[in-house]
């Protein structure tokens, strides 16, 4: 009888998750901000890294608290053995909110009737639900209104089954208007000023996220809410502060085979690429079922041999073609990366954010989960 495989040692490609360099960004951002606790962003699978053990990487290196979007999310951590507090940023619907107060997870009110519904949904017996108030002072997504805020925080306080936690609001171009986001900073404080007129004490407050962790320390108040700053990318084109971070994500493949072709030959779906002279191409077991996006734009290069080679033709679901003419000797089973770093050159997730039209979020984020991750510690 065959012995059993894990079929992720199988797959002809993976994403390497460097977590001594997760370690160094949560210490990076310790030494910015202080005393100030921090909040590690861990939703949509920490960007795409893998939230239990990037979760794990952060709080053993500094950080105190953890956010994610949903309660499936926050359950995953606590399945994983996690314990430490995790606030939920987006939707909890009002049927699981019994499942959020055995989960000890922290959830976030935005709007009233909301709130409404989870009181009446815990009743009085089951224990404190610790929630953080949103509000919305300028990004006008999830948030209730500053005005609105009193009246809601009124209503919790009375309430037996919670406890008001946290107030925090979210900034919406931090990356690239500091006068905005000094008026929803502005607008914040006069909100707190309101509810702390009428004896609210919260014990966290928070509004920093990684552009104002960067560029805006008045904006720290006592909690910070790092996203993309702990897996090393810049949260804007200028970022300063980043000397000492590292990126946490590579991705590579392998070569799949070599083949010469005269000119005129026709390449991939569609024929949308035809040879000039001469062509030396390798065929790469990656596409668009593994988060290469195919259109309207995708990668332009990948690096081989330390070199950049340029893709040609159309990403398929499973395959992309390079131009390796330039690069001798290049064989079947040939490392070739797609994310990261190779000899002296270097693809960023900044880089193929621009070839993509995108942003470095949406790089990391959207490769699949069938790309098997790889936890190690390149830089210890």
């Amino acid at each position: 009888m065959p012995q059993p495989v894990q079929s992720q040692h199988l797959f002809p490609s993976r994403v390497e998750i460097d977590l001594a360099a997760l370690g160094n960004n949560v210490r990076c951002i310790k030494r910015l901000v202080g005393d100030v606790g921090i909040m590690a962003v861990v939703k949509a699978n920490a960007y795409g890294h893998g939230a239990p053990q990037i979760a794990r990487a952060a709080l053993e290196n500094g950080a105190d608290m953890l956010a994610v979007a949903n309660l499936a999310e926050a359950a995953q951590l606590r399945e994983a053995g996690i314990h430490a507090p995790v606030l939920t940023l987006s939707l909890v619907p009002p049927r699981q909110i019994q499942l959020a107060l055995d989960l000890d997870a922290r959830v976030t009110v935005f709007d009233y009737d909301l709130a409404a519904q989870y009181l009446s949904a815990l009743g009085d017996d089951r224990g404190k639900l610790r929630i953080h108030l949103k509000i919305d002072t300028g990004m006008h997504r999830l948030g209730l209104l500053p005005d609105a805020a009193l009246a809601l925080a009124r209503t919790l306080r009375a309430a037996p089954a919670v406890e008001l936690e946290g107030v925090y609001t979210h900034f919406a171009a931090a990356d690239e208007d500091a006068a905005y986001t000094a008026v929803q900073l502005a607008t914040f404080r006069r909100a707190l000023d309101v509810m702390r007129a009428d004896g609210f004490r919260p014990r966290f407050i928070h509004a920093a996220n990684s552009p104002a962790l960067l560029d805006c320390q008045a904006s720290y108040f006592n909690l910070v809410r790092p996203g993309v700053l702990l897996y090393g990318l810049r949260p804007m084109p200028d970022s300063p502060n980043m000397g000492a971070f590292q990126p946490v994500m590579r991705w590579k493949t392998q070569v799949a085979q070599v083949k010469n072709l005269p000119p005129g030959s026709r390449i991939g779906y569609g024929h949308a690429y035809t040879t000039r002279r001469e062509t030396t191409l390798a065929v790469l077991p990656v596409g668009y079922a593994d988060g290469l996006r195919r259109t309207p734009q995708t990668w332009r290069y990948v690096l081989l041999h330390g070199e950049r080679a340029p893709l040609v033709g159309r990403v398929s679901m499973e395959k992309i073609i390079v131009d390796i003419s330039r690069i001798p000797d290049v064989k079947i089973g040939d490392e070739v990366v797609l994310l990261g770093g190779q000899g002296e050159q270097m693809i960023s997730a900044d880089d193929i954010a621009v070839w993509l039209g995108s942003n470095n979020y949406e790089v990391v984020c959207t490769i699949a989960p069938r790309v098997p991750r790889a936890y190690l510690s390149l830089n210890r």
